[in-house]
């Protein structure tokens, strides 16, 4: 590693030494420079393109080009004549400024180049062709090389350091709610631009009245030819593992045309390569927002779905089947009817052994070891339609509906030191209907109006089951809490099986009037308004050795052992804003006046809390140049539980967590303060992201837990002390010619308080997170990236003080050879230091190599390998609130996989 870094550091100062700098300043007649003009230099022999720039705010420029070449120079801005001029470069710098002068003719001009990155106004674009060496596959390879544009873990894509959570392909939406299916599938030699939509409106009637500095949507431009026709890839392949046959195939079909568009991606494999994780498809949302999402109120319905134990990264096997169809139908000119498919099955099995040591070491619970294996089936399924009509500028309705299904089920066999052999089974079969309308209307150039409604319907029926060894004659370590719930312990088995059913009804609606003052500054009131619903039935109950069922009464919670909860939540606001532009500065306060109701009944019982609240909001926007902002808002928001938190009876989260609820429960106060700077510098090819938070919470609901062994039952409680958090998050990425460096950092400091056997236990969490990296970006010669990431995770759970030190250096190669061979690899070995001298290592290698006979040949061979080094585990470290875990966990074996890509 070290001398493959001192190699790479070689090749960068050669670059550096051998380039000429091209400089000077770009104005028009009036002798005023010209902020964002595009400067390029291609070489007068071959034709291609050699170097771009774009000038700054004053009007300065700056090109790296090559010694003893003759550059055809090309300077072009908006109604301005582009300038061209050959230039002899010799072995000196030279500085050279320019002059455009008012493009009075209407003919057309010529062009002969791309310019790779062209800005105007709050829109940038991307030339495709100028980001691609040749082993570039899919949409997220041309993207992984766009200046300010990243792929982050998650596989989301982020633009200084914003994620994108709209993308659009011709101008239609592609998958709302998405991006990775199309970042993943898209064919990169089908893209030919990619627009960059900052301070994205999707209504334009409101673009100049809301703040929009958090929407960043994408835009993928088509290479001709590519409408009207089919393009994209099928993949088929096989392969051998030491313990299975491996198989293959991907479809991934797209057509366009200027009325219609259809696009379908398939996968069906068991290689464990997926498309759209389990994860992935539950946050689906199909671009849905809640409109109460600015008023202050936060309303958690909870999820009661399964929550597998699983991913991607830590299975032993998975087998995968997705189907999945988007279309987008332009009826006439105002009506655009739009929807997509999705079906999803996933199987996996993992296996992961731990050693567990809980919270604070004076409460004398013991550690423990425990082994998990687990086998998991999911069935999901989401359809959406949506419509938009828009018969002129002053009218534009919207109307979404989105249907989502699963049927999940998870089987676990745990032992544990403690306790013993546990077989666990979960099942649930929810489904949800999400609908939304919204409806904008303009009355004049002074007055506009903005509905918003979205209705959900959910019902959530999750079935647990767990079998535990029982001793009729002796004793067990589940004893105690068997005892506690009021089973029978005269069986050789605790077989206890709970259901439940959450029935959640939700409508959310706001009508919001703008009144625009004059060109730079504009009132907004809101009228809105949050009720809910949420039904909660759920019953305890013991399997017997006859095929009957028990239930028991238990000897604690006051013998609750059922739940039969019905709670009501209403939201009745008034919100005033005021928004002003003044110099750089955009200022926008605001408030809220909520007028709120809760109530709940339980066992015959009514626990009601009404109550106003004032809650007032302020952001002011700096924004220094076009492409260099700060942001800074500070909001107070009132929070609201989920039923499950509310219902007094006991529910089993699973046999060894026990939970029972508060029904006077009170709402939990927020203060939030968020700074936001961000700097896209093209003149000089840096850069800057940088993200502050901090929040203080006041009765926040936290736990009160007691333990039995390893064994916890918890309750809930308004917390009479703060809880704090506090984040930061920082990268700067700058381009020396063919070298682009990166640096990533993030700290983040959270404190909170909950209850163990009575004594107040104050949680704090310090994490601190860098990660430089370098990396290549030649036309030609091979790609290198390097990375190397550094973390430090301090916690102290009242009174159990853990460190853990993560080092995880890696290099990544990306080779296109002879114009049809590509070679990529990526290998990375991580060591955890967990204290006192202790330190685990593991390591990851994968590589592909591929052939075709050019790029548009229409068939690609390729040899997959993963996993090289045939590890059969990895080491995690993680902490949660009453524990700190010490995993190992097991991964699929080496797989190597021949496969064949068609083109269409």
């Amino acid at each position: 590693m070290k001398k493959l870094c001192f190699l790479l550091f070689l090749i960068a100062a050669n670059c550096s030494f051998a380039q000429i700098k091209l400089q000077g300043v770009v104005k028009d007649s009036l002798k005023q420079p010209l902020e964002l003009a595009s400067v390029v230099a291609f070489n007068q022999e071959t034709k291609a393109l050699e170097a771009y720039g774009v000038t700054n705010d004053f009007g300065k420029y700056s090109l790296s080009l090559k010694k003893n070449i003759t550059y055809k120079i090309q300077i072009s801005y908006i109604a301005m004549k582009t300038l061209e001029e050959s230039l002899n470069v010799k072995e000196a710098d030279i500085t050279k400024d320019y002059t455009l002068y008012p493009e009075n003719s209407l003919d057309a001009i010529e062009l002969i180049y791309e310019m790779p990155v062209t800005i105007k106004g709050d829109t940038v674009t991307y030339n495709a062709d100028s980001f691609q060496n040749g082993s570039e596959r899919k949409l997220e390879d041309i993207l992984a090389n766009l200046p300010g544009v990243e792929i982050n873990e998650d596989g989301q894509i982020e633009v200084e350091g914003k994620v994108v959570n709209k993308l659009m392909v011709n101008g239609k939406d592609f998958f709302d709610g998405d991006t990775k299916l199309a970042s993943k599938n898209i064919p990169s030699k089908a893209v030919d631009k990619i627009q960059v939509l900052r301070n994205y409106s999707e209504v334009g009637q409101l673009r100049g009245v809301t703040n929009n500095q958090d929407n960043v949507a994408l835009n993928i431009k088509l290479k001709e030819g590519k409408e009207n026709f089919w393009f994209g890839d099928v993949t088929m392949g096989g392969g051998s593992s030491p313990d299975k046959e491996l198989y293959l195939l991907q479809p991934k079909l797209f057509y366009y045309t200027p009325k219609y568009s259809i696009n379908f991606i398939g996968d069906l494999n068991n290689t464990g390569e997926l498309a759209l994780t389990r994860r992935d498809i539950r946050n689906f949302g199909g671009g849905f927002r809640a409109p109460s999402r600015s008023s202050g109120t936060a309303l958690n319905l909870g999820d009661n779905s399964l929550n597998f134990l699983t991913n991607q990264n830590n299975a032993v096997e998975i087998e995968n089947q997705l189907a999945s169809a988007n279309f987008s139908y332009a009826v006439n000119p105002a009506l655009d009817l739009s929807g997509f498919v999705i079906f999803n099955s996933s199987q996996i099995a993992s296996r992961e052994t731990s050693f567990v040591q809980y919270t604070n070491e004076d409460l004398n619970i013991p550690d423990e070891l425990t082994e998990q294996n687990n086998n998991e089936r999911s069935n999901q399924g989401l359809v959406k339609l949506s419509a938009s009509y828009q018969p002129n500028f002053s009218n534009q309705l919207e109307y979404d509906i989105l249907g989502r299904i699963s049927n999940d089920k998870q089987r676990q066999n745990l032992f544990s030191s403690v306790i013993g052999n546990t077989n666990q089974l979960e099942e649930v079969t929810p489904y949800t209907i999400n609908q939304s309308l919204q409806y904008y209307y303009t009355l004049d150039e002074d007055n506009i109006f903005s509905l918003e409604a979205q209705h959900l319907l959910k019902n959530e029926d999750p079935f647990y089951n767990a079998v535990l060894e029982n001793d009729p004659n002796g004793s067990d370590e589940y004893d105690a809490t068997a005892a506690n719930l009021g089973l029978n312990s005269s069986l050789d088995t605790y077989n206890i099986g709970q259901n439940r059913r959450i029935k959640s009804n939700q409508l959310d609606a706001k009508l919001d009037y703008f009144h625009i003052l004059n060109p730079r500054s504009n009132l907004n009131f809101t009228l809105g308004t949050i009720l809910s619903s949420q039904e909660f039935n759920s019953n305890l109950f013991q399997f017997l050795n006859d095929g009957t069922t028990f239930n028991p009464t238990p000897t604690i919670n006051n013998g609750l052992a059922v739940n039969d909860t019905q709670y009501n939540f209403t939201d009745v606001y008034l919100g005033a804003h005021y928004r002003v532009k003044t110099g750089k500065f955009t200022i926008t306060p605001g408030f809220s006046l909520h007028a709120y109701g809760n109530k709940n009944t339980q066992f015959g019982e009514t626990f009601k809390d009404n109550f106003l609240r004032l809650l007032p909001d302020f952001e002011t926007r700096i924004q220094f140049k076009k492409s260099e902002s700060l942001t800074m808002r500070y909001d107070i928001r009132n929070q609201f539980t989920d039923v499950t938190r509310l219902a007094q009876g006991l529910v089993l989260n699973s046999f060894n967590s026990i939970q029972s609820g508060t029904p006077d429960l009170l709402n939990a106060l927020s203060h939030n303060v968020n700074l936001i700077y961000s700097s896209f510098n093209l003149f000089n090819y840096t850069n800057v992201f940088a993200r502050a938070s901090y929040s203080n919470n006041i009765d926040q609901i936290r736990s009160s837990t007691d333990f039995e062994s390893v064994i916890r039952t918890n309750t809930f409680l308004n917390s009479a002390f703060a809880d704090e958090n506090a984040n930061v998050f920082g990268r700067v990425q700058r381009t020396f010619g063919k070298i682009r460096a990166s640096f990533n950092a993030g700290l983040n400091y959270s404190k909170f308080n909950q209850l163990i056997q009575e004594v107040r236990s104050v949680n704090e969490a310090y994490t601190q997170s860098y990660t430089p990296s370098i990396r290549t970006n030649f036309k030609v010669a091979p790609n290198v990236t390097l990375s190397y990431r550094y973390s430090i995770n301090d916690n102290n759970q009242g009174g159990r003080k853990t460190q853990f030190i993560t080092t995880s250096p890696s290099v990544d190669v990306d080779a296109y050879i002879w114009k049809s061979v590509t070679f990529r690899t990526n290998y990375s070995y991580t060591n955890q230091n967990i204290g006192n001298g202790q330190s685990q290592s593991f390591q990851n290698w994968d590589a592909k190599l591929s052939y075709r006979k050019d790029r548009e040949a229409k068939f690609e061979y390729e040899i997959n390998a993963t996993n090289l080094l045939n590890i059969s585990s990895q080491v995690t470290n993680r902490v949660n609130n009453i524990a700190a875990f010490t995993s190992e966990t097991f991964i699929q074996p080496r797989f190597i996989t021949f496969r064949v890509v068609y083109s269409l």
